[in-house]
Protein backbone atom coordinates (compact mmCIF):
# COMPACT_ATOMS: atom_id res chain seq x y z
CA UNK A 1 0.00 0.00 0.00
CA UNK A 2 1.34 3.42 -0.98
CA UNK A 3 2.31 5.67 1.87
CA UNK A 4 1.61 9.38 1.88
CA UNK A 5 4.69 11.50 2.33
CA UNK A 6 4.26 14.16 4.95
CA UNK A 7 5.70 17.61 4.22
CA UNK A 8 9.04 18.14 5.87
CA UNK A 9 9.07 20.40 8.86
CA UNK A 10 10.93 23.65 8.47
CA UNK A 11 14.38 23.55 9.96
CA UNK A 12 15.20 25.97 12.73
CA UNK A 13 17.49 27.92 10.37
CA UNK A 14 14.90 28.25 7.60
CA UNK A 15 12.19 29.24 10.08
CA UNK A 16 14.47 31.91 11.56
CA UNK A 17 15.25 33.22 8.09
CA UNK A 18 11.55 33.32 7.24
CA UNK A 19 10.74 35.22 10.44
CA UNK A 20 13.53 37.72 9.80
CA UNK A 21 12.29 38.33 6.26
CA UNK A 22 8.73 38.77 7.52
CA UNK A 23 9.79 41.31 10.15
CA UNK A 24 11.65 43.37 7.55
CA UNK A 25 8.77 43.22 5.07
CA UNK A 26 6.15 44.16 7.68
CA UNK A 27 8.34 47.01 8.96
CA UNK A 28 8.44 48.49 5.46
CA UNK A 29 4.67 48.15 5.13
CA UNK A 30 4.08 49.72 8.55
CA UNK A 31 6.22 52.84 8.08
CA UNK A 32 4.81 53.46 4.60
CA UNK A 33 1.23 53.02 5.79
CA UNK A 34 1.57 55.05 8.99
CA UNK A 35 4.34 57.47 8.05
CA UNK A 36 6.10 56.62 11.28
CA UNK A 37 7.66 53.71 13.12
CA UNK A 38 5.62 51.54 15.50
CA UNK A 39 5.33 52.98 19.00
CA UNK A 40 7.45 50.17 20.38
CA UNK A 41 8.96 46.80 19.58
CA UNK A 42 6.32 45.21 21.82
CA UNK A 43 3.36 46.61 19.85
CA UNK A 44 4.99 45.75 16.53
CA UNK A 45 5.79 42.20 17.62
CA UNK A 46 2.22 41.80 18.91
CA UNK A 47 0.90 42.90 15.50
CA UNK A 48 3.12 40.28 13.83
CA UNK A 49 1.90 37.66 16.31
CA UNK A 50 5.40 36.90 17.54
CA UNK A 51 6.93 37.47 20.95
CA UNK A 52 9.07 40.49 21.72
CA UNK A 53 11.98 38.19 22.49
CA UNK A 54 11.61 36.58 19.05
CA UNK A 55 11.90 40.00 17.43
CA UNK A 56 15.13 40.65 19.33
CA UNK A 57 16.58 37.38 18.09
CA UNK A 58 16.76 39.01 14.66
CA UNK A 59 16.95 42.78 15.18
CA UNK A 60 17.99 44.78 18.21
CA UNK A 61 16.09 47.93 17.15
CA UNK A 62 14.15 49.54 14.30
CA UNK A 63 17.32 51.38 13.32
CA UNK A 64 19.02 48.02 12.76
CA UNK A 65 16.17 47.08 10.41
CA UNK A 66 16.83 50.26 8.43
CA UNK A 67 20.53 49.39 8.36
CA UNK A 68 19.66 45.93 7.05
CA UNK A 69 17.49 47.45 4.30
CA UNK A 70 20.36 49.65 3.10
CA UNK A 71 22.84 46.79 3.34
CA UNK A 72 20.59 44.85 0.99
CA UNK A 73 20.57 47.79 -1.43
CA UNK A 74 24.34 47.81 -1.79
CA UNK A 75 24.67 44.00 -1.71
CA UNK A 76 22.21 43.74 -4.59
CA UNK A 77 23.95 46.57 -6.46
CA UNK A 78 27.44 45.06 -6.26
CA UNK A 79 26.12 41.60 -7.13
CA UNK A 80 24.23 43.11 -10.06
CA UNK A 81 27.20 44.88 -11.65
CA UNK A 82 29.46 41.86 -11.23
CA UNK A 83 26.95 39.63 -13.03
CA UNK A 84 27.42 41.82 -16.07
CA UNK A 85 29.96 39.91 -18.19
CA UNK A 86 31.82 42.93 -19.65
CA UNK A 87 32.29 44.46 -16.16
CA UNK A 88 35.90 43.23 -15.86
CA UNK A 89 36.67 44.86 -19.19
CA UNK A 90 35.25 48.24 -18.16
CA UNK A 91 37.43 51.22 -17.38
CA UNK A 92 37.05 52.35 -13.77
CA UNK A 93 35.06 55.35 -14.94
CA UNK A 94 32.61 52.92 -16.57
CA UNK A 95 32.55 50.76 -13.42
CA UNK A 96 31.56 53.72 -11.29
CA UNK A 97 28.88 54.68 -13.81
CA UNK A 98 27.60 51.08 -13.75
CA UNK A 99 27.52 51.14 -9.95
CA UNK A 100 25.43 54.32 -9.76
CA UNK A 101 23.05 53.29 -12.54
CA UNK A 102 22.52 49.89 -10.91
CA UNK A 103 22.10 51.40 -7.45
CA UNK A 104 19.39 53.78 -8.66
CA UNK A 105 17.61 50.91 -10.42
CA UNK A 106 17.67 48.96 -7.14
CA UNK A 107 16.46 51.94 -5.11
CA UNK A 108 13.53 52.39 -7.51
CA UNK A 109 12.11 49.11 -6.21
CA UNK A 110 11.81 50.66 -2.73
CA UNK A 111 11.61 54.37 -3.54
CA UNK A 112 9.04 55.11 -0.82
CA UNK A 113 11.15 53.32 1.78
CA UNK A 114 14.24 55.23 0.66
CA UNK A 115 12.33 58.50 0.98
CA UNK A 116 11.11 57.59 4.45
CA UNK A 117 14.51 56.52 5.80
CA UNK A 118 16.56 59.44 4.46
CA UNK A 119 14.07 62.29 4.80
CA UNK A 120 15.96 65.24 6.26
CA UNK A 121 18.95 63.07 7.21
CA UNK A 122 21.30 63.69 4.28
CA UNK A 123 21.43 67.48 4.44
CA UNK A 124 24.91 67.18 5.93
CA UNK A 125 26.50 64.25 4.05
CA UNK A 126 29.54 64.23 6.32
CA UNK A 127 27.28 63.50 9.31
CA UNK A 128 25.68 60.25 8.25
CA UNK A 129 22.87 58.62 10.22
CA UNK A 130 23.91 55.38 11.97
CA UNK A 131 21.72 53.20 9.75
CA UNK A 132 24.00 54.07 6.80
CA UNK A 133 27.17 53.00 8.61
CA UNK A 134 27.40 49.50 7.08
CA UNK A 135 26.25 50.74 3.67
CA UNK A 136 28.97 53.39 3.72
CA UNK A 137 31.60 50.90 4.88
CA UNK A 138 30.82 48.58 1.96
CA UNK A 139 30.79 51.50 -0.46
CA UNK A 140 34.23 52.56 0.76
CA UNK A 141 35.52 49.02 0.13
CA UNK A 142 34.19 49.23 -3.43
CA UNK A 143 35.58 52.75 -3.93
CA UNK A 144 39.03 51.84 -2.58
CA UNK A 145 39.34 48.87 -4.94
CA UNK A 146 38.21 51.02 -7.86
CA UNK A 147 40.66 53.80 -6.97
CA UNK A 148 43.55 51.37 -6.54
CA UNK A 149 42.89 49.83 -9.95
CA UNK A 150 42.53 53.29 -11.50
CA UNK A 151 46.00 54.21 -10.17
CA UNK A 152 47.51 51.10 -11.77
CA UNK A 153 45.86 51.84 -15.10
CA UNK A 154 46.85 55.52 -14.84
CA UNK A 155 43.25 56.63 -15.16
CA UNK A 156 43.77 58.88 -12.16
CA UNK A 157 46.89 60.19 -10.42
CA UNK A 158 48.02 60.33 -6.81
CA UNK A 159 48.32 63.74 -5.22
CA UNK A 160 49.73 64.69 -1.80
CA UNK A 161 46.94 65.10 0.77
CA UNK A 162 44.17 64.86 -1.85
CA UNK A 163 44.48 61.19 -2.83
CA UNK A 164 43.40 59.97 0.60
CA UNK A 165 40.19 61.94 0.18
CA UNK A 166 39.13 60.50 -3.19
CA UNK A 167 36.83 57.94 -1.58
CA UNK A 168 35.24 60.67 0.56
CA UNK A 169 34.59 62.63 -2.62
CA UNK A 170 32.89 59.59 -4.11
CA UNK A 171 30.72 59.26 -1.03
CA UNK A 172 29.58 62.88 -1.34
CA UNK A 173 28.92 62.14 -5.00
CA UNK A 174 26.73 59.15 -4.06
CA UNK A 175 24.78 61.23 -1.55
CA UNK A 176 24.30 63.93 -4.20
CA UNK A 177 23.01 61.37 -6.72
CA UNK A 178 20.53 59.81 -4.28
CA UNK A 179 19.29 63.26 -3.24
CA UNK A 180 18.97 64.35 -6.89
CA UNK A 181 17.06 61.19 -7.77
CA UNK A 182 14.62 61.64 -4.88
CA UNK A 183 13.76 65.12 -6.20
CA UNK A 184 13.75 64.11 -9.88
CA UNK A 185 10.31 64.33 -11.47
CA UNK A 186 11.43 63.74 -15.06
CA UNK A 187 10.06 60.84 -17.10
CA UNK A 188 11.84 57.57 -16.19
CA UNK A 189 14.18 59.70 -14.03
CA UNK A 190 16.16 60.58 -17.16
CA UNK A 191 17.59 63.70 -15.50
CA UNK A 192 19.17 61.47 -12.85
CA UNK A 193 20.91 59.48 -15.60
CA UNK A 194 22.34 62.76 -16.88
CA UNK A 195 23.43 63.83 -13.39
CA UNK A 196 25.22 60.49 -12.88
CA UNK A 197 27.07 60.73 -16.19
CA UNK A 198 28.14 64.34 -15.74
CA UNK A 199 29.22 63.96 -12.10
CA UNK A 200 31.26 60.79 -12.76
CA UNK A 201 32.93 62.32 -15.82
CA UNK A 202 33.79 65.43 -13.81
CA UNK A 203 35.19 63.44 -10.88
CA UNK A 204 37.50 61.42 -13.13
CA UNK A 205 38.65 64.59 -14.88
CA UNK A 206 39.50 66.08 -11.49
CA UNK A 207 41.25 62.93 -10.24
CA UNK A 208 43.13 62.52 -13.51
CA UNK A 209 45.93 64.64 -14.87
CA UNK A 210 44.39 67.89 -16.02
CA UNK A 211 43.59 71.52 -15.18
CA UNK A 212 43.84 70.91 -11.43
CA UNK A 213 47.49 69.90 -11.78
CA UNK A 214 48.24 72.95 -13.89
CA UNK A 215 46.71 75.12 -11.16
CA UNK A 216 48.78 73.37 -8.48
CA UNK A 217 51.98 73.74 -10.51
CA UNK A 218 51.22 77.40 -11.13
CA UNK A 219 50.57 77.91 -7.42
CA UNK A 220 53.92 76.29 -6.58
CA UNK A 221 55.64 78.51 -9.13
CA UNK A 222 54.10 81.65 -7.65
CA UNK A 223 55.01 80.54 -4.12
CA UNK A 224 58.63 79.76 -5.04
CA UNK A 225 59.06 83.03 -6.93
CA UNK A 226 57.23 85.48 -4.70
Amino acid sequence: MATTKLPKKKTTASKASSTKTTILKKYKEYVLTHGAEPRSVFTFAHELEISESEFYQHYSSFEVIQSSIWEQFIDDTIAGIKKNQPYDEYSNRERLLAFYYTLVERLKQDRSVVKYTVQGKLKKPELNPPFLKKFKSQFFEFAEMLISDAYEKEEIIQRPLLSDRYKDGMWLQLVFIVGFWLKDESEAFEKTDGAIEKSVNLSFELMGSGPLDLMIDFGKFLYQNK
